[in-house]
């Protein structure tokens, strides 16, 4: 493996932002120092004036692979990843088939090692009858496993009672829950259907999948994870209300529940529908401006402890359906980190702040062994943007292999130039490095 110096670059980094050069050798952060210029190296990347992040590590994403390949696949979407600066990732069950047993769970974990440009874990998909199952993953090489209370794309709904106590009772990984209630979602569907047949205008999204489905749920789960003890993370938070719902003083390391803040719901909202349609038809659904800015105020107190993306790609052809024919979900992981600092030129968010929610909470949170900060000996996963390099993102640089975004038109303020993932130099100024895969992310758990 070639051995790479970084010279001039400020490292954001554990609250701080400090000039240091970096060398790394072996796949590992060997130095960091003030002028490791008399180390010799195979590349050198001057990155005067540049910012270094470590790798941003996405708890949630849908790369589609197997069953779903027309939408996506493993290695577009880890391109994708590693282009927007994410070095990994953790892909949800949701797949054909679902990833419901240890057999198809490490089917998955084959594809990704031959294909994955980009550091990879994967959930197990909990259902109400395979707790057997969960019980014999082990704990050091699977990220967690994943409960859907909602239904969404690729219906896993854990809907029995019993299963769902019997879960948090007895799995010992995280539990990961997409939190919307089924049955009030269903009412307020046939509502809008009585009224408006299968063509309901999308603004109405957040009136179907409503605050109250969506704090009905996860109070539910936040409640029988205090009752088991069980360790708790609940995704995609959509709404205001929920957010008290979170501690915002305890520690992350001695935190039992946690709660993650999308791209999506902090940058659109209910009045983007008009523009946007179905192209942010997601789940559970963007909502008002209040509640954006209340999830980014709990962002920022500590309530919301991890951003993603949910990156869930659709063909554009399925988005441009009838609004109960059109999936929800859509590409976000190549642009994820811009977006985020182009929040960061508005003053919505600190440099700092985008690190710790982004990889370093995640690396706490799921116990990922040696990744997720700047600090010798650990993988070297790097990120290096130049903050002041607009540009526009248009179908031509758009990577995810259903060839649209939801930024399409916009002109992010910030550009990545360099990726490195697990020591390798995989994205340079626009060319991908492929000789090397990622790693399967290993987990740090008693």
């Amino acid at each position: 493996m070639k051995s790479i110096l970084i010279t001039g670059a400020n490292i954001v980094n554990e609250g701080e932002i400090t000039r240091s050069d970096i060398l790394v050798k072996d796949g590992l952060i060997y130095n960091i120092g003030r002028d490791l210029s008399e180390f010799e190296a195979d590349i050198h990347i001057n990155a005067e004036g540049k910012y270094i992040f470590p790798g941003l590590i996405d708890d949630q994403v849908h790369f589609r692979e197997p069953g779903l390949t027309h939408k996506a696949e493993i290695y577009t979407e880890a391109k994708a990843a590693v282009a927007g600066g994410v070095t990994s990732y953790m892909e949800m069950p949701n797949t054909v088939p679902q990833a419901v047993t240890i057999e198809l769970l490490e089917e998955k974990y084959k594809i990704a090692a031959e294909k994955s440009l980009a550091n990879y874990s994967f959930f197990f998909g909990a259902t109400n009858d395979n707790i057997e199952e969960i019980l014999k993953l082990d704990p050091e090489n699977v990220c967690g496993v994943k409960v859907f209370q909602g239904s969404s794309t690729g219906n896993m709904l854990v809907d029995n009672q019993e299963s769902l106590e019997r879960i948090f009772a007895e799995c010992k990984l995280l539990i990961a829950t997409h939190s919307e209630n089924d049955n009030i979602i269903k009412a307020n569907l046939e509502k809008y259907k009585e009224e408006y047949g299968e063509d309901i205008p999308v603004k109405f999204h957040p009136k179907i999948r409503s605050e109250e489905a969506c704090y009905d749920a996860s109070k539910k789960v936040v409640d029988m994870a205090r009752k088991y003890g069980s360790k708790l993370h609940v995704l995609h938070i959509s709404t205001g209300k929920e957010v008290d719902l979170f501690d915002p003083f305890l520690p992350l390391e001695e935190k039992r529940i946690t709660a993650e803040a999308c791209i999506h719901h902090l940058w659109f909202s209910e009045e983007d529908y008009e523009e946007k349609g179905n192209f942010i038809k997601w789940n559970p659904a963007v909502k008002t401006k209040a509640d954006r800015d209340r999830i980014l105020e709990g962002v920022r107190k500590g309530n919301i402890d991890v951003i993603a993306t949910d990156h869930a790609p659709h063909t554009i052809e399925e988005k441009n359906k009838p609004y109960t024919s059109a999936p929800s979900g859509g590409p976000l992981v190549q642009h994820s980190l811009v977006a985020l600092l182009d929040m960061y030129h508005d003053g919505k968010l600190r440099l700092d702040e985008i690190v710790q929610k982004a990889a370093h909470n995640v690396a706490i949170l799921f116990e990922i062994d040696k990744r997720g900060f700047i600090r010798p000996g650990y993988h070297a996963d790097l990120v290096i943007v130049d903050l002041n390099s607009p540009w526009k993102v248009e179908k031509e640089n758009i990577l995810s292999k259903c060839g649209w975004s939801p930024f399409e038109g916009h002109t992010f303020k910030s550009k990545v130039t360099h990726t490195i993932v697990s020591g390798h130099l995989a994205y340079e100024n626009g060319t991908f490095h492929e000789a090397q895969k990622g790693q399967r992310l290993k987990f740090s758990r008693k």
